[in-house]
């Protein structure tokens, strides 16, 4: 199974994602680590909450 970075989009395994981690930092994700798929973000004074069409809601 490909898992990919939940900032850029790109395949987890290629590439240096340290600028990704770094800016995960203070965003969050944007795209699925499973499919790939650009999510819907919310972003509130609290928290954040992500949503993926194919694997349903994150949060943090």
């Amino acid at each position: 199974m490909t898992f990919y970075c939940d900032h850029c989009g790109g395949p987890a395994e290629e590439g240096d994602h340290a600028g990704c981690l770094a800016a995960r930092a203070m965003e969050p994700p944007r795209y699925c680590a499973r499919c790939r798929r650009r999510m819907v973000v919310q972003v509130t004074p609290t928290g954040w909450s992500a949503r993926c069409a194919e694997h349903g809601l994150l949060g943090g």
